[in-house]
């Protein structure tokens, strides 16, 4: 489909947030069909970390990507190779069978932070697709849409939190199931309204360690040892943890739902050590000194650390997590804060 003379007419511009995590690795089907009768569920909240993605025209019969971090690539119409590593923007586009078109993305958090960025940007790109071709959707379809074609290209199991969170903003508990017609989700919302959410601020503490991650060998040593009936228990604490995690958070004990933080990053250390890196073995250590809960964002190994707690140990925590990351190259503490906004067109 040539984008080229639509694009002249009216350039399309779309957004969406990325996203702090707890009681992951639950979203994927190895785990979640299984576990059934239990009903699996994750936790995760959108933050103001947003991803642009902006479509332009372009010379008929050619693709072109472009974003931060990443070599400019350009291919003829079909030829984009899909393990390249914009190769999941470009299946997105190949699914419009798209040529005549610059996708332009800019992601305002840092590169490989573990924040679900780049499954944000494939629910930007196909949102900004449906914007250009005038087509309604909706946000589950097109986190759905994202997660199909992300699993069919990535080489490996694949969950759909990221999508999700990036598709309807937000804070929620995630039900994971099977549907009459196929994988479903259902959502429950922490706060009663926006502008609660946005009071939750002072409670939590994000940073980022300095070191990207890579997530695919942690995630599959945990998919491995599911598979092989290994840690199925730890699942299956971890399910009830996050239920309970999330009932914390809407009665705001703040007490609570730090220890229950803790409790879940520790059953994770304790399948994978390596899922902190060792900055992110000091923050936690620290969190828990100033009597704060912490994890790691996405499958750690590197990224992102999250801590929640109430407003004055926070303060602390903050001060104490600033001096560590002074110290280190590339580490700071990110300004965010709950992003209420899903899928956003300009």
């Amino acid at each position: 489909m040539d984008l080229s003379r639509i694009l002249e007419k009216k350039q399309v511009r779309s957004s969406v947030p990325c996203r702090l995590d707890f009681g992951g690795t639950l979203d994927i089907s190895t785990f979640y069909l299984p576990l059934a009768h239990l009903n699996p569920a994750g936790f995760n909240m959108a933050i103001d970390l947003r991803t642009f993605v902006t479509l332009s025209p372009y010379s008929r019969g050619k693709i072109k990507i472009s974003s931060k971090g990443f070599d400019t690539a350009e291919f003829a119409q079909g030829e984009a190779p899909f393990d390249h590593p914009m190769g999941l923007m470009f299946a997105c586009a190949q699914y419009f069978n798209a040529h005549g078109v610059h996708i332009h993305i800019v992601s305002t958090s840092p590169p490989r932070s573990a924040l679900g960025g780049s499954s944000a940007a494939a629910v930007a790109v196909l949102a900004a697709f449906y914007a250009a071709l005038d087509r309604k959707t909706d946000p589950a379809h097109l986190a759905w849409l994202a997660h199909y074609i992300e699993s069919s290209v990535a080489g490996v199991v694949c969950g759909v939190q990221d999508q999700a969170a990036a598709a309807f903003g937000g804070a929620h508990l995630w039900q994971w199931k099977m549907g009459k017609k196929g994988p479903a989700f259902e959502r429950f919302p922490v706060f009663a309204s926006d502008a609660q959410a946005r009071k939750f601020a002072p409670h939590m503490l994000v940073a980022y360690c300095g070191i990207p991650h890579v997530s695919k060998d942690i995630n599959s040593r945990w998919v491995r040892s599911f598979v092989q009936g290994k840690t199925r228990s730890i699942f299956a604490q971890i399910i009830h943890i996050t239920r309970q995690f999330f009932q914390a958070l809407q009665n705001k004990d703040y007490t609570l739902a730090a220890d229950l933080m803790n409790k879940e990053t520790r059953l994770r250390l304790a399948m994978t050590p390596d899922v902190l890196d060792r900055t992110g073995k000091i923050l936690f250590e620290r969190a828990g000194q100033h009597q704060c809960g912490a994890r790691f964002t996405g499958a750690g190994g590197g990224g992102c650390l999250w801590a929640v707690g109430n407003a004055d140990d926070i303060s602390a925590l903050k001060q104490s997590w600033q001096d560590l990351l002074h110290s280190t190259p590339n580490a700071a503490l990110l300004d965010t804060q709950i992003d209420v906004r899903g899928i956003m067109i300009e």
